[in-house]
């Protein structure tokens, strides 16, 4: 297991998630604990990024309730289809805001947070969480964020 990150100092954003995604994956295979790989993953993902928060919110008795994160204190319960988080869960897809204003409904853990992006994650056809990730900048994710963050989330033995 490696406990040391090399990260990738680049311009491209695709080069940093090539470079991290494989050293993630070394770092959780053969681990079964779930909140031991869920911190480790956002750990590493705020390592690489420098984003404001990344953190996990797991289904339980039918709300998302956070998990491990890397940032400033977040929201504790979200229910199904309320901010971004819980649309992301309710429509069963990843969802990029590029401003949180503007999101009917965003629930604003922190006033600091300007963009975000969450991506739900399944343990067959079932939603069991969300990845979210929030940044200080406006638009600050696209596509390239959602291609790599929704094959680190197939990752994620739940």
């Amino acid at each position: 297991m490696a406990e040391d990150l090399q990260i990738l100092q680049s311009a491209d954003k695709a080069a940093q998630y090539q470079s991290l995604l494989p050293q993630i994956e070394a770092l959780i295979q053969g681990e079964t604990d779930l909140t031991a790989n869920l911190a480790n993953i956002a750990a590493a993902l705020k390592e690489q990024f420098k984003w404001f928060w990344v953190g996990f919110y797991l289904v339980k008795n039918g709300e998302l309730v956070l998990g491990p994160f890397q940032g400033p204190v977040a929201c504790t319960r979200i229910c199904l289809g309320k901010g971004v988080c819980g649309a992301a869960w309710q429509q069963r897809k990843t969802l990029i805001v590029p401003d949180v204003e503007a999101f009917p409904g965003h629930i604003a853990c922190s006033s600091l947070s300007q963009s975000e992006i969450v991506v739900p994650f399944f343990k067959g056809d079932e939603v069991v969480g969300v990845l979210d990730v929030d940044s200080e900048l406006l638009d600050q994710f696209d596509e390239t964020d959602a291609l790599y963050l929704e094959e680190l989330v197939k990752m994620i033995v739940f």
